[in-house]
């Protein structure tokens, strides 16, 4: 029998909502398999600087360092949009992603069939598509220094923010960029604005020496960040596997999402390096999508982010690929059946809620299992 342990940090908003939902797939897990979870549950964002000031404690960064992987919910929300700068709940991801030097983040945009009509684009565009966008996420702007807002003395202010990127950083998540690409279709797409910053000739730099050196037999393109976004719209399904830094992956995953019909669909892994005495990785698993808090607390949120995260968690943390693809079938077996929450929700279809939902995806697990 095999066990883990998970850190469940709900946050703001829908997070607690959607993460309710995952606790039942893995109570479903505990019940019908020999695999076992157990669970710990800890404050982040809004709710913790609530409680205790921070936007995250000492104790649930202990925990998140121990666990075996984190299955995360949301943060924030228009309450907190005046609290100090250093303490506003995005402040407890970042800290997450720093401190469990997460710097690679999974972010797959699939259209699943039933729902190629609910994408903006048309049909032909995007059914069938499946992208995954690989952004950097502990360097570049958001973490650079200085980042700062000073007066200057003719009584103006002046902000500040930094880009900066290391010759390791951009290796390795280049590295994890054709490993991927190698379970894929070969061929990796690598963004930036060479044109215009110096770091993104840097980073074209060192990915083509990464590409020369170590991986010559995969298919590596460039291409600059704002063509990246248009060719996305225009004909998704010419790019596999991008790679990107922390602004342009941020902003491009985005829009990746909504291809597909809906940010309540996509799920994101954040993962660390393999460690060579445990062999294993920091991994952080959440929904694209945010806190939501205009829908929260009304049983309508779309849980499948959140779910189909729980099954990246079980591919990429412990190995347990059937079972997370016993997930992903039943999720779209469940949208087969017609019922759609009202993100998805299309003319002709069954509209449910939060609850019913994971009541499909789990009636769907049971006839496969």
């Amino acid at each position: 029998m095999s066990s883990y342990n998970l850190l469940m940090l709900p946050g703001d908003g829908i997070g607690p909502e959607v993460i309710k939902e995952v606790e039942r797939v893995i109570a479903w897990f505990n019940k019908n398999t020999q695999i076992k979870f157990e669970t710990e549950s800890e404050l982040v964002g809004g709710a913790a600087f609530d409680s205790h000031g921070a936007a995250i404690s000492e104790n649930a960064m202990d925990l998140a360092h121990k666990c075996d992987a984190i299955i995360f919910g949301a943060v924030g929300g228009p309450q907190w949009d005046n609290v100090p700068f250093e303490v506003r709940p995005e402040a407890g991801l970042l800290r997450l992603r720093k401190d469990l030097d997460l710097f690679a983040n999974l972010r797959p945009a699939i259209c699943y069939k039933a729902l190629a009509d609910a994408s903006s684009l048309k049909r032909n565009l995007v059914e069938g598509l499946d992208i995954l966008i690989l952004r950097e996420l502990t360097g570049g702007v958001y973490f650079g220094e200085p980042k700062e807002i000073i007066d200057l003395p003719d009584g103006q202010k002046k902000a500040i923010d930094t880009q900066v990127y290391t010759t390791s950083e951009i290796e390795r998540i280049a590295r994890v960029a054709f490993e991927l690409a190698k379970t894929r279709k070969g061929k990796v797409t690598s963004t930036e604005k060479k044109n215009v910053m110096i770091s993104g000739v840097f980073w074209n730099n060192v990915v083509t020496e990464v590409h020369k050196n170590e991986y010559p037999d995969m298919e590596l393109e460039h291409i600059l960040a704002d063509a990246c976004a248009m060719q996305l719209v225009r004909n998704p399904k010419q790019f596999d596997l991008i790679v990107a830094d922390n602004l342009f992956g941020d902003i491009l995953s985005d829009e990746a999402a909504m291809l597909t019909g809906s940010m309540g669909m996509l799920p994101s892994a954040s993962l660390g390096a393999v460690n060579e005495e445990t062999k294993k990785r920091n991994a952080m698993y959440e929904p694209v999508h945010g806190s939501a808090p205009d829908i929260s607390s009304q049983g309508i949120a779309n849980p499948i982010a959140e779910i189909a995260s729980f099954a990246m968690a079980l591919r990429y943390s412990f190995n347990l690929t059937e079972e997370a693809q016993l997930i992903e079938d039943s999720i779209s077996s469940a949208l087969d059946t017609g019922i759609r929450t009202p993100d998805i929700m299309q003319e002709g279809m069954q509209k449910v809620g939060t609850h019913q939902m994971t009541d499909a995806i789990l009636s769907q697990m049971n006839l496969k299992s």
